[in-house]
């Protein structure tokens, strides 16, 4: 199966990924940003992960944030956020993210979080950042 179309805007945002962890795919940036994304709404209310796709000015880019898996979307609204640390956050990257070996599951998640703090309002970026862990809050807060 031939892989989707990029969009200009979704390459832009994709490319930062690329660049702010070495990541060397435009398609690999994808991958891993969709599995950190994912994590990242794991760990939300299902109002904040709402508020949070709709700040997304770029529906290439809040496509990203939405789950493409009509099961475990629905699943996910009637789950409460889970309760994992930035240990276990970053395992499940390393494991689900396919994270090229040169690229740590540290830069990739810092490279997501940086793309992702510039697309979204001050007070959205206030709010994820209230609830993060203490080591995934310093990741979101890097620029």
């Amino acid at each position: 199966m031939p892989a989707r179309k990029v969009s200009p805007n979704e390459q832009a945002f994709l490319e930062k990924v690329m660049q702010r962890s070495s990541i060397p795919d435009i398609y690999d940036a994808r991958d891993i940003t969709i599995v950190v994304l994912r994590s990242l709404r794991d760990l939300m209310s299902t109002d904040l992960a709402d508020r949070t796709e709709s700040d997304f000015t770029d529906e290439k880019i809040a496509l990203l944030w939405k789950d493409d898996n009509p099961i475990v979307a629905a699943l996910s609204k009637l789950r409460p956020p889970l309760k994992i640390d930035t240990e276990t956050f970053l395992r499940r990257i390393r494991q689900e993210g396919g994270v090229p070996k040169n690229v740590s599951p540290e830069s990739a998640v810092i490279a997501v979080f940086s793309a992702v703090r510039e697309e979204l309002s001050p007070e959205r970026n206030k709010e994820i950042a209230s609830f993060l862990p203490d080591g995934l809050k310093v990741m979101w807060e890097q620029i």
